[in-house]
């Protein structure tokens, strides 16, 4: 029996195991027989069974834990730490109010359709829905030249970032805003485009780090750049919440042209425009022979999780032996994506119909809710940046480390911000705070930090 048991089977003795570990009232020492103990078998001596694959190189060199679930892990640990605790996160950009139904209904019609002979559809094209892909061309691209068959629909403009490397392969050199939306770097380091991380100056070899701070005004100074193969630039940006001018845009596409460059322009954030700032890269003259765009759905109608999102490349972007760009972004589509939810792309059709479009008052929200937390950092005497044409606030902690302040911030009012750090070493001594939030969980965040910066 001692033999039988000693490995302690769930199924024979439950789900808890650990009887040696329990209280002596429950099994006095002098009443309980020895070969009725359960015990966990001893760790086995030989090392686990490995095989003859070596991991891919490049995923050693990225540092430990992308900065979003290193965020999150941190937040479990403090929410362990304090139970009791009314955590509330502005850290991760996640939407929180709730979908339109003006939006919801159709998918909702769709997906019920699927049980039916006449609704049924399997595959569609990787491309995208013909009129979805229309919608979108002629809602956000109406007069500057880009039709439906320069737009490709996807699960979501992260996809294409990892999809467009994939593209362009392991020997482009790629330059990025530091700081930066981390996915760009990462995404690359794993592609194998860059060189090991250099811990001295917190930057990877073989990428451009083109530094944006308040006195550049968060633009480039694009005299002191170095060429590189692909530029990464997002306006406005993640996270600083800067938007680039007219001016500045044409500069960045001169300067593209004069280098024989690429441009990933990224325009997740457009809808919070509020000034005559451009809301696409193709609003500048020459920019189709040079650039290519990333959008989504995600951040101005709530589809986070719904995922669905878009990349335009115009037939006029050719390659250095003028093969189009586009042709070889549609075989890296077709080979490794079978086409966005057919669900999720009746959603994306009814985003952009007469009263989808009315998804702007939920912009709007987000917008009252940046007013706040800029109101609140700027009376307690921090400089504030952004806020104004995106749902983030960039806050300077000038001479301190970006994560001390945050685990400050975490520890003293459970608020979870974003360390700047972790979008580039630009970002040291600021942190982002997000504007996605319920109302009153912002209102309460501001009475928290006034609370503790007073």
């Amino acid at each position: 029996m001692s033999s039988a048991i000693s490995s302690c089977s769930p199924s024979l003795l439950g789900q808890d195991c650990g009887l040696t570990s329990r209280s002596q009232k429950d099994f006095p020492r002098s009443r309980t027989p020895k070969f009725l103990k359960c015990v966990a078998s001893p760790p086995a001596e030989t090392t686990a069974y490995t095989t003859k694959v070596q991991r891919n190189a490049n995923m050693e060199k990225l540092r430990a834990g992308y900065l979003f679930p290193e965020i999150a892990r941190r937040r479990a640990a403090h929410i362990s730490k304090y139970p009791d605790a009314q955590v509330i996160t502005l850290g991760i950009g996640d939407t929180t109010e709730p979908i339109p139904e003006v939006i919801t209904s159709p998918m909702a019609m769709r997906a019920h359709a699927l049980s039916t002979v006449e609704g049924y559809s399997g595959y569609g094209a990787e491309q995208g829905d013909k009129e979805l892909r229309a919608a979108i061309a002629s809602t956000y691209y109406g007069a500057l030249g880009i039709d439906e068959a320069d737009i490709f629909v996807s699960d979501g403009a992260k996809c294409d970032i990892s999809r467009l490397l994939l593209l362009f392969g392991a020997s482009v050199k790629i330059a990025v805003q530091d700081p930066s939306y981390p996915a760009y770097v990462d995404s690359s380091v794993i592609m194998g485009q860059t060189g090991l991380f250099q811990m001295d100056i917190e930057k990877y070899g073989n990428i451009e780090y083109m530094r944006c701070s308040p006195e550049n005004g968060f633009f480039p100074n694009l005299s002191t750049v170095s060429r590189a193969d692909i530029i990464f630039f997002c306006s406005p940006n993640n996270p600083t919440g800067s938007a680039a001018s007219r001016d500045q845009l044409t500069k960045l596409v001169q300067f593209a042209r004069d280098n024989g460059s690429i441009i990933i322009y990224d325009s997740a954030y457009a809808m919070y425009i509020s000034d005559d700032s451009p809301r696409t890269i193709f609003e500048i003259p020459g920019a189709k022979e040079v650039a290519l765009e990333i959008s989504s759905f995600s951040k101005y109608a709530g589809f986070t999780g719904v995922r669905l999102g878009w990349t335009v490349i115009p037939k006029e972007l050719l390659f250095t032996d003028g093969f189009p760009v586009a042709k070889d972004f549609n075989r890296i589509v077709c080979t490794s994506f079978n086409g966005a939810s057919n669900v999720v792309q009746a959603g994306g059709l009814a985003c952009l119909s007469p009263d989808g479009l009315k998804m702007k008052d939920v912009v709007s929200f987000y917008q009252e809710n940046t007013n706040i937390l800029v109101d609140t950092f700027t009376s307690l005497g921090f400089n504030v940046y952004g806020g104004k044409n995106a749902p983030y606030v960039w806050v300077h902690f000038p001479g301190r480390s970006s994560w001390d302040v945050f685990a400050e911030i975490l520890e003293k009012t459970h608020l979870v911000t974003t360390p700047g750090s972790g979008f580039g070493p630009g970002g040291e001594g600021f942190i982002r705070v997000s504007a996605f939030g319920h109302r009153e969980n912002v209102l309460e965040a501001s009475r928290r930090l006034k609370q503790l910066f007073k």
